[in-house]
């Protein structure tokens, strides 16, 4: 328990002089007692915060001072402590009269310093600078969330830091968190920014309050920073660590980041800060914002400060009661942004860069000068800024902390060209036109409210008929996306491969177009079922469409593998006929390899040929005659080597026909189907064959087209078994039929498509299609949706990114996500889609609450500063309370100054019927509409029949409003500008001058002085005042000469 000086000292002395003193009343009377009490008080050391604790404490050391005089020079083993924080134990001997610890001692978090003005520091040995052992509370997790290799780890970490600042370090104790080392002598010691970051801390012991903060008392302040400006205290800093020149780093800090006008607050503790005009010159970036909040410190010691949000945001408050979700902050509100001659600190973002890339790597230092207010993270449209090493870096090498990589994430690289630039006409086929041909498809809608609100979720829905129409739709777009020159070749691989997606769709899950009948089932060649249609019965044989289905797939195929057996054929010499014989059979063109033979000489190869992937009789015949040779121990080495192979694969053998050619997948998907399994096998049979051979490791992996078809410009990260082909992920989706296809999310990323992880325009398409015709149900790739979302904001399309929001499906577990997304979007691109005519009716089509747009244009207008427009928005969206406030500090009483009064009126009345849900409507917008009230009754004619009919009723009407006029001013009080002042003075002019000029007509001397009496009452200027006054004497004398 702390002894209190000033209270108790008499108490204490009689208590010790009776105790443990033996002083003779006889040779020391009551004034030498004083003189003993007087020399014991000025020796004590000073400690008054709360949270500061000493052993022994102020009462023990009063008390030993007494029994041993001179005590308190040589304290021993002295502890100065804060409670939560720490203490340093003094070895030995202490002398600790006269200190005072509140100034000498300071700690925070993680922190201690010892005589923080260097000009009153003693040398090293005398007062507090000395020998010590100091104790911190290290503020990590919980010891039970860490392995004792992590805790060896920060015990590590702790070493090393003890041992850069010239302690000793002694132990950490993981129990209780104390981290003890001693020192010499004293500075400031403890772990700077960078040290926590690299310790794994507790944000929520961030910040500890002591009991009296808890019990709601005074507090002292909490992590203090004390500031750098003693070269010896550089000494301690990140630079000096990092091997630099620390007054050298301090310069730099002062020219990056120079001193800005300092913040004055005023008594209501909200900012005073200048207004800035609304325009783009004078918008700061997110970088600059971070960088001006940086204060020139110059007092020794700041108080950090919790940073205050412009905008406070609440996405699940859907309450018609409160419609905004994003709303000023009360710190900020009616405050736009404070502006400076300085320009502070800025990064040159021209350049698009891919999310492999970097752009900057040489900015060093800016966390490190601005400390954790330095902020990183993503900025808008895909910037991101970062510490440490650049995304896709494969450098090993550590990278500081205190280099900042600032990047752009190309989130639209697919609508620009090869010279980097943005091409209208792409953004049309990438976007507007699919999205519009999806908005042609029929669509059903869900109602879900959200509080008093409701959306239309939408989702499209068609038939398997319908689905030949839509692919061939899609396609169309993209043979016009092919056209439009300055395309890279990678982007031309990736189109052609999304016409093939799409004929793969229209073929695997589309109901077959029949106009005729084919051949019977038995027909030895399935290509002769495609091309001997005839004009018959529409009627088919179920057990033909599977039929159908494959041959039409198989035409699929060949059309795929075309181009690559083209390019092998040509690149081969003309005398080997045979190679080129079998490369025309992996893509099944049997005309080409027919017509070879044949011209060749080989009439023999060519009827064999003819009949390739016909009935298996062939086949086995094939196979049987090649078993008798290898039998009769024939020598193959008269025979060609690519004979033998022809031979294989008519045999049915395409193991021994390929050995080791090389050839893609779908080629050997193709050979499978067409010369090993049985013409009539089904597609899902000739899948799942392909599958068992590729888990056999037997088949060639379906690599995705980017991969496959190379090289493309970026460089792909991609591991065999990683990830399909979409094309093959369509022919397991095709082949598990009613079962469950498990692999949707990986068959819907970006990378089964695209080398572009970013590029989502076209799955999203996809995969809609494929939902909407009843091939699969999932509602969990929101990453699809929002993937495409990013897309479209980074292109300023908001209303179509609100249009795939609403294709979100909805969710119990979150129910308002859709609403959420469409508030942010409506909120962080108001710009954008306010300013467009189009964008802003497309989105209130989509049925949009037009609340939820005017609370958006509302929070952009009042953020800067066109307060006007953020009126009527408001009033618009229902946010009455916001509206009557800006109407009362910003509107009315400039409208009233300009004779606006019709306006005002409009503004007022609007707000009427909901007076109930403003607080302290009657003084403010309820002021206007009396003074027009009020004034009307008071102009009117003697001879009209009125309310206010006598001047005594017409006095008691101006003295109320008088006193409305009066509290207002009071309520309001510095939220009123001076201009509101003025209204109001010039309201109660007015008012006060109708009623003095009624109250010469028919009245008596005393109603009329009362009339003055209650004129006086209003919020006039002084003049006028005056001239009332002299008026009102001017009325009593002769009131009084009358009555003499």
């Amino acid at each position: 328990m702390e002894f209190d000086v000033g209270t108790s000292d008499s108490q204490l002395l009689c208590h010790s002089q009776n105790k443990k003193r033996r002083i003779s009343t006889n040779s020391i009377d009551s004034c030498s007692s004083c003189e003993v009490l007087s020399e014991i008080n000025a020796s004590l050391p000073t400690l008054r915060s709360s949270d500061y604790f000493m052993e022994p404490s102020l009462s023990e050391l009063a008390t030993r001072e007494l029994i041993d005089p001179g005590y308190c020079s040589r304290v021993k083993d002295l502890i100065v402590g804060r409670l939560g924080y720490g203490y340093v134990t003094f070895i030995g001997e202490t002398d600790v009269r006269w200190l005072d610890f509140d100034q000498i001692i300071k700690f925070s978090r993680h922190e201690v310093v010892v005589y923080e003005d260097e000009s009153t520091k003693p040398v090293v040995g005398q007062g507090l600078n000395k020998a010590a052992e100091v104790t911190l509370m290290v503020q990590i997790r919980s010891s039970t969330d860490y392995g004792k290799e992590q805790l060896r780890e920060v015990a590590k970490k702790l070493r090393l830091c003890s041992e850069r600042q010239g302690a000793c370090f002694i132990s950490f104790d993981p129990s209780n968190c104390e981290w003890k080392f001693s020192v010499h002598h004293f500075s400031r010691f403890g772990l700077t920014e960078d040290d926590e970051e690299d310790i794994i801390m507790d944000d929520a012991t961030a910040e500890i309050r002591d009991p009296l903060e808890m019990s709601g008392g005074e507090v002292s302040d909490i992590d203090e920073e004390p500031a750098a400006t003693d070269s010896i205290l550089l000494s301690h800093s990140l630079p000096a660590h990092l091997g630099l020149d620390p007054v050298r780093v301090k310069e730099m800090r002062m020219l990056m980041f120079p001193a800005e006008e300092e913040e004055v607050e005023d008594f209501n503790g909200s900012l005073s800060l200048q207004k800035r005009p609304l325009n783009k010159e004078n918008s700061i970036s997110p970088l600059q914002s971070s960088a001006r909040k940086m204060v020139h410190r110059s007092s020794p010691t700041i108080v950090r400060k919790t940073p205050l949000a412009l905008l406070e945001y609440n996405p699940c408050n859907f309450d018609s009661s409160s419609p905004g979700t994003i709303l000023m902050a009360q710190q900020h509100k009616g405050l736009p942004l404070k502006t400076t001659k300085l320009e502070g600190f800025k990064l040159d973002l021209k350049h698009e860069t891919p999310v492999s890339g970097r752009h900057s790597c040489n900015i060093v230092d800016a966390a490190l000068f601005m400390g954790r207010s330095f902020r990183v993270g993503w900025g808008p449209n895909g910037t991101l800024v970062h510490t440490g090493a650049p995304v896709g870096s494969n450098d090993l090498q550590r990278v500081l902390s205190s280099v900042i990589n600032v990047e752009k994430v190309a989130i639209d690289k697919v609508v620009r060209d090869e010279s980097n630039k943005v091409r209208e006409e792409l953004i049309e086929f990438c976007f507007d036109a699919p999205l519009n041909l999806h908005k042609d498809i029929n669509h059903e809608t869900k109602e879900v409210e959200v509080g008093s609100f409701k959306i239309k979720l939408l989702k499209p829905v068609c038939t398997r008929s319908m689905l030949s129409e839509i692919c061939r739709s899609h396609i169309g777009i993209i043979e016009r996306h092919l056209e439009v020159p300055g395309l890279s070749s990678s982007a031309r691989i990736v189109l052609m491969h999304q016409v093939m997606v799409w004929e793969l769709i229209k073929v695997l899950f589309s109901d077959t177009e029949m106009s005729g009948q084919l051949k019977p089932v038995g027909a030895e060649n399935e290509e002769e079922m495609m091309n001997d249609r005839k004009e018959v019965s529409p009627e088919v044989d179920s057990e033909a469409l599977p039929l159908i289905r494959r041959a039409e797939f198989s035409y699929w195929l060949q059309e795929s593998v075309c181009h690559k057996v083209q390019d092998e054929v040509s690149s081969l010499g003309e005398s080997n006929d045979l190679e080129h014989i079998l490369l025309l059979l992996t893509g099944r063109q049997l005309d080409t390899a027919v017509e070879l033979a044949s011209s060749r000489g080989d009439v023999r190869l060519a009827c064999l040929l003819s009949q390739a992937g016909g009935s298996m009789v062939n086949r086995s015949d094939i196979a049987r005659q090649l078993d008798l040779w290898r039998n009769n121990d024939l020598d193959f080495n008269f025979i060609e080597k690519d004979r033998i192979r022809l031979y294989e694969l008519l045999a049915g053998n395409i193991q021994g026909a390929l050995q080791d050619i090389q050839v893609d997948w779908k080629r050997f998907l193709g050979l499978l189907m067409w010369h090993q399994l049985p013409p009539d096998t089904s597609l899902p049979i000739v899948f799942h064959t392909y599958q068992e051979l590729l888990d056999d490791g037997r088949a060639p992996y379906p690599v995705p087209v980017y991969i496959d078809e190379g090289p493309v410009e970026e460089a792909v990260n991609w591991n065999i078994g990683e990830r399909f082909d979409l094309a093959y992920y369509l022919m397991l989706l095709h082949a598990s039929k009613e079962s469950k296809f498990g692999a949707l999310k990986t068959m819907f990323s970006t990378y089964a498509s695209t080398y572009d992880p970013l590029d989502y325009h076209m799955i999203w398409h996809q995969r809609a299609v494929l939902e909407a015709a009843g091939t699969f149900t999932s509602n969990d790739l929101h990453v699809l949706d929002m993937g495409l979302v990013s897309q479209l904001l980074c292109l300023g399309q908001c209303h179509w990114a609100i249009y795939v929001v609403l294709h979100m499906p909805h969710r119990e577990d979150f129910p308002y996500l859709q609403a959420t997304l469409i508030r942010e979007i409506l909120f962080q691109y108001c710009e954008a889609w306010s300013t467009q005519e189009l964008q802003r009716r497309f989105i209130e089509d989509l049925g949009v609450p037009s609340a939820w747009l005017h609370e958006a244009m509302a929070v952009y207008f009042n953020y800067h500063g066109d307060l006007s427009k953020a009126l009527e928005h408001f009033l618009e969206c229902g946010n009455w309370q916001k509206a009557h406030s800006i109407f009362m500090t910003s509107v009315a009483h400039s409208s009233f100054l300009s004779a606006e009064h019709s306006e005002i009126w409009r503004l007022a009345t609007s707000m009427e019927d909901h007076k109930s849900e403003i607080e302290d409507w009657d003084l403010g917008a309820g002021i206007y509409i009396s003074f027009y009230v009020l004034r009307s009754s008071l102009q009117e004619d003697n001879d009209t029949i009125s309310e206010m009919d006598t001047l005594e009723s017409k006095n008691d009407a101006c003295r109320d409003f008088f006193g409305r006029l009066n509290k207002s001013l009071a309520v309001w009080g510095s939220r009123l500008p001076v201009d509101a002042r003025v209204a109001y003075s010039k309201m109660a002019e007015e008012t006060g001058n109708l009623l003095l000029s009624d109250s010469g007509e028919d009245s008596t001397r005393g109603v009329q002085l009362s009339c003055f009496d209650t004129v006086f009452a209003a919020p006039l200027p002084e003049d006028l005042r005056s001239c009332h006054l002299q008026n009102a004497v001017s009325l009593f004398t002769g009131y009084l000469s009358e009555a003499s």
